[in-house]
């Protein structure tokens, strides 16, 4: 708690100090620099490059600096680090479920009023989904450029030597933990898995698409919640459900295998049959030349359900290049700007032209199926809207990954998330 409050109150205190001043006027249009800061790995910084390089190609009086830092969490400690030292970028890229501390601290310049005045973009280019999760109290805040669900990734090789056909579109629950159980295998009898059915994180974002098809829910209220429900019968089952694929099953790794290699490494060398992910992993596996692989849609529930998984363009209340950071933002939303990180394979794009369009249904690129997250769209719900929902997400974690590797029973981990996130709700 004592450092949520301290982020968001050093941003407040900084943003009071250093609100932004009108620069003087002068008699010539200046060269612009903005500073844009990402998260990402060394395709995702190719990426955002060459869409930085399109965009200066159109404007020759911006300059967009581009600073990716790897880690997330590194990430994250420099964005909060600059924003306190009064010196943030003009523009950063995060996802919905962790930029609500800025919101909190008024550190965010909404771009509502920039896309009403737009001649090239316009609301309803984009998915409904998207725009709702960077809304705050109706007022669209920063610009989604991506729309993601989760998928099961699987290594086709690997099924047709088990003999197993690909996933069906509307394969259920049971028929997903046999498949993960007919290829956890331990290949040279040494008693040892050498090859796992299934990598999935023991994260909330992961476990609440199950809830749901469950009939259960994370919160009480969707809209205004008082307090997790993680202990309701529906949502007790599905958690059990999911820690058991550890605990009972084995057909995830468990802890010491985990953090001797990646779910995602082990994928990428062939030893793991499936993993549950978003868009953002295809990049890299598109890299793979030693198996065939694609992906397929969640199993079901009693319900349908998945989860958003959205990055949006934010501007900083500080920044001076106001002007300038929405005209890269506005043309890394059009087509031109969307497409090129569609063809790259990093981003499902918001926009629902480019979605249905050959420059992301690409029918040579891999994943073949990429139409699975595209038919998953209308079944996408999103996490509350809280500017302390990054908190709450982080108490169950802990706790979460606890029972997943079977440090915690289900009941205890499920009271201490409730007992731990309490003080967020308020």
């Amino acid at each position: 708690m004592w450092a949520r409050v301290t982020l968001v109150a050093l941003i407040m205190v900084v943003l009071a100090a250093c609100a932004p001043v009108a620069p003087p006027p002068v008699a010539h249009k200046a060269q612009e620099t903005i500073l844009f800061l990402i998260s990402g790995d060394p395709t995702d910084e190719a990426a955002y490059r060459t869409l930085a390089d399109a965009f200066m190609a159109t404007a020759p009086t911006v300059q967009v600096d581009l600073l990716n830092i790897p880690s997330g969490g590194d990430f994250r400690r420099r964005l909060a680090a600059d924003f306190a030292a009064g010196a943030p970028p003009d523009i950063f890229l995060i996802n919905y479920r962790r930029y609500g501390p800025y919101l909190a601290a008024g550190a965010i310049e909404a771009v509502e009023p920039y896309l009403a005045r737009s001649t090239q973009l316009a609301r309803e280019d984009f998915y409904p989904q998207a725009l709702d999760a960077f809304t705050w109290r109706g007022t669209l805040q920063c610009m989604p450029q991506n729309m993601s669900s989760p998928v099961i990734y699987y290594n086709r090789d690997l099924f047709a030597a088990a003999g197993l056909a690909d996933p069906a579109a509307d394969w259920a629950w049971a028929d997903f933990l046999a498949t993960a159980q007919a290829l956890t295998r331990d290949l040279d009898g040494d008693n040892e898995i050498d090859q796992y059915g299934l990598g999935i994180e023991p994260a909330l974002v992961r476990a609440a698409p199950f809830i749901w098809m469950n009939g259960g829910e994370v919160v009480d209220d969707p809209v205004g919640p008082a307090r997790l429900t993680l202990d309701s019968a529906a949502s007790r089952a599905a958690l059990q459900w999911f820690v058991e694929l550890q605990t009972v099953h084995g057909v995830v790794p468990d802890a010491v295998a985990e953090a001797a290699e990646s779910s995602e490494s082990r994928f990428l060398n062939g030893r793991l049959a499936m993993i549950m992910e978003s868009r953002r992993a295809t990049p890299e596996f598109r890299a793979i030349d030693g198996f065939d692989w694609d992906v397929a849609p969640l199993p079901q529930g009693a319900t349908r359900a998945s989860i958003l998984h959205s990055d949006a363009y934010c501007m900083a209340a500080a920044s001076r290049h106001q002007d300038a950071a929405w005209r890269f933002i506005e043309f890394a939303n059009t087509r031109e700007g969307q497409s090129i990180l569609a063809r790259i394979g990093r981003t499902v794009p918001s926009r629902i032209d480019l979605a249905e369009a050959p420059v992301f249904l690409d029918p040579q690129a891999r994943p073949v199926n990429s139409r699975a997250f595209v038919d998953a769209i209308p079944e996408i719900r999103t996490f509350p809207a809280m500017t302390t929902w990054f908190d709450i997400e982080s108490a169950v974690e802990a706790e979460l990954e606890q029972a997943f590797y079977g440090q915690l029973s289900l009941d205890e981990a499920i009271r201490n998330a409730e007992a731990r996130s309490a003080e967020f709700f308020q």
